[in-house]
């Protein structure tokens, strides 16, 4: 099992924008900003991260950018990018894994549960959809 002697590690994703927010800045009053932007796009950047603990180990974070131009014209993380990044974080990391991550559709999906199922040294715990109870 791999709750023994194993890392504990928190997954989640992330989205950015290429474009730099120009609504509104901040200037000395009287004195009019000018704010220059270049390179206008729609473009955008996700990043999937692993932020892995082990008692008795430094922490490590194990992260991969999923730019938004691929040549599947995906725009976003799919099963096998995140089984690909567990399977490397275990192969960095050198032991089992206690995954803690949310209900993103590509976390349930059938083919990564025979992924988890067919790994002795991945555990993976899915957090709940919704916690009122839990403190935030």
């Amino acid at each position: 099992m791999a709750a023994l002697d194993g890392w504990l590690v928190f997954e989640d994703e992330a989205g950015f924008s290429m474009t730099p927010p120009t609504a509104r800045t901040w200037s000395p009053r009287g004195h009019t900003p000018v704010v220059r932007v270049r390179g206008r796009s729609r473009r955008r950047l996700s990043v999937a991260a692993l932020t892995c603990y082990k008692a008795g180990e430094p922490s490590r974070l194990i992260y991969r950018p999923c730019p938004d131009v691929r040549p599947d014209g995906r725009k976003s993380f799919s099963r096998k990018d995140y089984r690909d990044l567990v399977q490397e974080a275990h192969q960095q990391l050198g032991g089992p894994l206690v995954l803690v991550w949310d209900n993103l559709n590509s976390h349930l999906t059938a083919g990564m549960r025979r992924y988890i199922a067919g790994r002795d040294w991945l555990t993976v715990y899915q957090l709940p959809p919704y916690a009122p109870d839990l403190p935030s």
